[in-house]
């Protein structure tokens, strides 16, 4: 017959603390001490640093202010008027010797002046070693003695259910532990970043916790807190994480060039489904498969071939497009990948050595004068964008020029020119040759419009 006594005895615990509440808190529990996180906390909060930025942003006009003569009539300074926009953050100190610090790239992102206060108080000017906009990492670096870094696990090892504790600056409230779970790992397709392989986490995040520690319960960094989900701004159990592995990664590059470094395979891939796998003949039904290869490019040198099945980079599997495009994005030109594929059911071994993005680059003012300060390329086989496979990408635009005006920003990617579908820059100058205006079907993200260019 089953006994109930455990549960008996702590219900008859818990009955004698909530009805002496007025009494001290125990410091015991059956002769052992509460269990607590304050010891891991002490070590490690002063390793997560709260960053604050200021940068300046050019005021509208009225458009009749526009004109030079007003301007001079209204003495009129022709600079635009900018004010202080400010913004609040978090980071963690991974290299206290070179004072190195890892954020995300929007919390730095266009600052001014970038201020880093640590837990005792003490405050910094920072400076930015490097960013990465695709994977949303950045570097600074501040000058200062005594600072304390954060032990970096191994983020392959994390499993659903490990417990985790998220340390930020939500709301610039100042520094805020919340603790949870790893609720679900390599979430990737959600359209925040170029390059996701996130940890999901059930820990509060809010704003202002982007760019801090997710820990694990011995007190070494698994992610860096860069996202939530949520539908009011507030959290609601759906936080993302970069893992530490990818971070450290993409710092590493940032250190060593000031940018990511990444290469190419040439290659067009996409996820290998049940009914590809049975069309193929295939032993296996979840992969990668070539779709594409690029002429002259490092894949197509090393002898890879449309219909080759990925099924590992560098001893890591590929278990789809957005894991494989994450396992190339951590590799520098230069680099080789070795490569694990299928062939006609038989498992074969290549070595390929990353190659130079291939990008052609051109100045928006020669597709058409009203695209002046934007700078324009082909979409490339390795370009990050999962929606729109073919097209002409904004890859910069200068502020205030007539493309900027005219609504263009960078990473927009022009699919439609005065109702004629573009695949590249050629197609893009055809349709607008002999037009004084244009009508651009552009993709920006996860939403396509239109924008009238006169």
């Amino acid at each position: 017959m089953p006994t109930f006594r455990p549960f008996f005895l702590v219900s008859i615990y818990f009955v004698f603390f909530f009805s002496h509440a007025h009494a001290a808190l125990p410091s015991l529990l059956a002769e052992r001490p509460l269990p607590s996180l304050a010891p891991i906390l002490e070590k490690v909060t002063p390793a997560v640093v709260n960053i604050a930025t200021q940068n300046f942003v050019a005021q509208r006009e009225n458009p009749l202010l526009q004109d030079p003569f007003f301007r001079r009539f209204f003495q009129i300074p022709n600079a635009p008027r900018k004010r202080p926009s400010q913004s609040l953050g978090s980071g963690v100190i991974v290299d206290a010797g070179r004072g190195l610090i890892i954020t995300n790239h929007h919390v730095i992102d266009k600052a001014d002046k970038i201020t880093v206060t640590l837990r005792d108080g003490r405050s910094f000017s920072a400076t930015v070693v490097g960013s990465d906009p695709e994977s949303d990492v950045a570097v600074i670096k501040i000058e200062g003695q005594g600072l304390i870094d954060l032990t970096i696990a191994d983020s392959d090892e994390l499993r659903v259910g490990d417990f985790v504790v998220a340390i930020g600056n939500p709301f610039g409230l100042g520094q805020t532990v919340t603790s949870g779970i790893v609720s679900a790992l390599g979430r990737s397709g959600l359209g925040i970043e170029g390059y996701e392989d996130f940890i999901q986490t059930d820990a509060s995040i809010n704003p202002g916790n982007s760019g801090g520690a997710l820990i694990n319960l011995r007190g070494e960094l698994i992610g860096i807190n860069t996202a939530i989900i949520a539908p009011n701004g507030g959290n609601v159990g759906i936080g993302f994480a970069i893992p530490s592995n990818m971070a450290m990664s993409i710092k590493d590059q940032l250190v060593k060039f000031g940018k990511t470094n990444r290469g190419q395979l040439g290659i067009s891939v996409q996820d290998l489904t049940p009914e590809l796998a049975q069309a193929f003949n295939l032993p296996i039904k979840r992969g990668v498969i070539i779709s594409q290869i690029e002429h002259d490019s490092p894949a197509e040198k090393a002898g890879l071939q449309a219909s080759d099945i990925i099924l590992s980079v560098n001893g890591k599997r590929a278990k789809n497009s957005a894991s494989l495009k994450n396992s190339l994005g951590l590799l520098s030109v230069g680099d080789k990948a070795s490569l694990q594929i299928l062939r006609n059911g038989k498992q074969q071994h290549l070595t390929i050595k990353i190659g130079k993005k291939k990008l052609v680059r051109l100045e928006g003012s020669k597709a058409h004068q009203q695209l002046n300060g934007a700078s324009l390329s082909n979409l490339t086989a390795s370009d990050s964008n999962t929606v729109v496979k073919k097209g002409v990408k904004v890859i910069d635009v200068t502020p205030y020029s007539n493309a900027w005006h005219n609504g263009l920003r960078k990473g927009d990617i022009i699919t439609q020119a005065n109702r004629v579908l573009v695949q590249n820059t050629a197609e893009l100058i055809k349709a607008a040759k002999g037009h004084s205006s244009l009508l651009l079907n552009v993709q920006r993200g996860n939403s396509a419009f239109f924008i009238i260019i006169r």
